[in-house]
């Protein structure tokens, strides 16, 4: 069983889907705790409701960015981390420090075909105005480079029918929710090693009983 921290500033709809696995039996680990940016977040009502700790970490009380990181590390060491989701996460991780310590271990998803429209916020928006047909989204390890480390997976959406922003978002949003929860299943049973420089491979482990 792997233990699991999530980080996100918004309404958590991945982390909520990530939650549903842990129930249904789909993921063989425990969320441990939530990180949040943001005391507003939505996510932090899905936490209470499922009984998991959360943790507020705000930029404002810090003095050096660098140190917002340096408390989260803090809060995944705590909880003795295998497996980082950021889902939905609005903050890049800067510290050094923190992403070597989680090496590998640090998944993002990204609402694009990377290298496409990485690097922003705006990924969905960008398709629609560029008037790609195909968009889709991307799981992949957490580097000092935005929007750059290894691939772990991706899902091509057909966004041709989408009528603005809002509905590519919300259809490739739909998608993200079953691929994130089942990478991080994967991650449960096992694990993505990398080769060739970016390209990944999972690699089964027999699931040990608790």
């Amino acid at each position: 069983m792997i233990h699991i921290a999530v980080l996100a500033s918004g309404r958590g709809s991945n982390f909520q889907a990530i939650i549903n696995g842990v129930k249904e039996g789909d993921i063989n680990g425990k969320i441990e705790v939530l990180i949040t940016d943001n005391p507003d977040a939505k996510a932090i009502e899905r936490a209470k409701k499922n009984k998991i700790p959360f943790e507020v970490v705000e930029r404002k009380n810090f003095k050096e960015r660098i140190e917002m990181d340096q408390r989260i590390k803090a809060i995944l060491d705590s909880h003795n981390i295998d497996l980082v989701v950021l889902a939905g996460y609005m903050r890049i991780i800067k510290s050094k420090e923190l992403l070597a310590s989680y090496k590998n271990k640090i998944i993002n998803i990204h609402p694009s075909l990377l290298p496409s429209f990485g690097g922003n916020t705006t990924a969905q928006k960008d398709a629609f105005d560029y008037g790609c047909k195909i968009s889709g989204l991307t799981i992949h390890f957490v580097t000092p480079d935005v929007d750059a480390g290894p691939i772990i997976y991706q899902e091509a959406v057909d966004i041709s029918d989408c009528r603005d922003e809002t509905e590519v978002s919300l259809k490739i949003l739909k998608h993200e929710n079953k691929a994130y929860r089942k990478v991080v299943a994967d991650f449960s049973k096992g694990t993505y090693v990398i080769k060739e420089g970016r390209r990944t491979q999972f690699i089964h482990f027999p699931i040990k009983k608790h």
